[in-house]
């Protein structure tokens, strides 16, 4: 079933495409250069050690390619100074065609619409916190991007409207006692440029959006590939399930002279559950037996007194946000930590904002941590989207 859906949707690209020879020949094409980036000021305390930084944050530019109205090509790149060194990282580069008013086509490396926080949500000008809700980053417990095909759209029901997407990537990978990091057997790297094995990841997501000023959207997401580990190795059965539930509100209210923001997404992984020998100390082997089961959430809230008098006023915004991050138990990975974070906003203009951020985690285990977690920090953080 899976492999016929695939065949569909090349074939229907294929057929679109031969039916539109023109646009691939349209002597109007266009180029643009977007992006956002952003520098700070950083303080940690973690469990009394104190440490602080200015940082010069990352920069990502992204590169749109117009050939005609129905052909497209965008990319992002991401540069970051981590430590002593420079990484740079090919966020997403894909082709972008549209078949009609209600179907488009993506292929290439894109962000997967596994909810709605990477997709939509994660770049810093566009984020109101400086940092990321637990198990939503490049090392959650879900997709960011991927390498595959993509049929998305929209269309309306009466007042209403629904979203809808669906896809096919090469999947994640899982971590294995023979791996770089064997302490983390269990776990999916979902950066999986080229495939571990010939099973293919699918995935959905399907949006409504009640209202005909599409102020509200409740989304639900599900992702599944029955082999994640290496073909031809002893955890090339293991498979993963994963869905998700999101919902996003904004709305200006006279009642309060401003808008509110409401933002949340609930986030559940289950992997087959597998036995994994680790070697502890040389010569020193242990079985990791755990239910490979993890979750991750945040609720967030804003509220920006947009409708005062004052030019000031109408700039400055009150952000917070909750997150949670569980993983297995008995994992080599194990933890269950919380994030309490606060922070003051001010904009400069609609794409330019200065933050001023209060953030708490406390909990216990994660990586590279034994015992109880116990961090405090303090981000001031200027974000600009061009």
């Amino acid at each position: 079933m899976k492999k016929i859906i695939l065949l569909g949707l090349f074939s229907l690209l294929f057929f679109s495409l031969q039916a539109q020879q023109n646009d691939f020949i349209s002597s109007n094409n266009q180029f643009m250069i977007r992006g956002f980036g952003d520098v700070g000021f950083n303080y940690y305390d973690k469990d009394g050690e104190e440490n602080s930084s200015f940082t010069a944050g990352n920069f990502a530019p992204i590169f749109l390619f117009k050939q005609s109205d129905r052909l497209m090509f965008e990319a992002e790149l991401e540069l970051n100074l981590t430590g002593e060194s420079l990484d740079i990282e090919l966020e997403y580069a894909d082709v972008i065609y549209v078949l009609n008013d209600y179907m488009t086509v993506r292929a290439g490396k894109f962000l997967v619409p596994f909810g709605t926080f990477i997709e939509r949500l994660h770049p810093s000008w566009i984020n109101r916190m400086p940092t990321k809700p637990l198990g939503f980053g490049h090392d959650g417990i879900a997709p960011g991007s991927g390498v595959g095909a993509e049929l998305r759209g929209a269309f309306r029901v009466g007042t209403s409207s629904l979203t809808y997407s669906v896809y096919s990537t090469n999947g994640p990978r899982l971590k294995t006692p023979d791996g770089e990091e064997p302490e983390e057997s269990g776990m999916l790297m979902f950066s999986n440029l080229k495939d571990n094995n010939n099973n293919r990841a699918y995935g959905t997501r399907i949006g409504w959006l009640p209202f005909s000023n599409s102020s509200m959207e409740i989304g639900y997401s599900y992702y599944t590939a029955s082999s994640v580990g290496n073909k031809g190795g002893m955890y090339e059965d293991v498979g993963t399930n994963l869905y998700a539930f999101d919902f996003s509100y904004v709305k200006q209210i006279p009642g309060i002279v401003g808008t509110v923001d409401l933002k949340g997404q609930y986030t559940k992984s289950k992997i087959d559950n597998a036995t994994y020998t680790v070697e502890e100390e040389p010569g020193e082997f242990e079985d990791l037996i755990f239910n490979n089961e993890s979750k991750a959430y945040y609720g967030q809230v804003s509220y920006r007194p947009t409708m005062s008098g004052s030019d000031i006023l109408k700039n400055i915004e009150l952000v917070g946000r909750y997150s949670k991050l569980e993983t297995p138990e008995d994992s080599g990975f194990a933890t269950d930590k919380e994030d309490i974070s606060v922070g003051l906003n001010y904009w400069l203009s609609w794409h330019s904002v200065i933050k001023l951020n209060y953030q708490n985690i406390t909990g216990e285990g994660g990586h590279d941590v034994v015992g109880k977690i116990n961090e405090k920090a303090f981000f001031i953080n200027w974000a600009i989207g061009f």
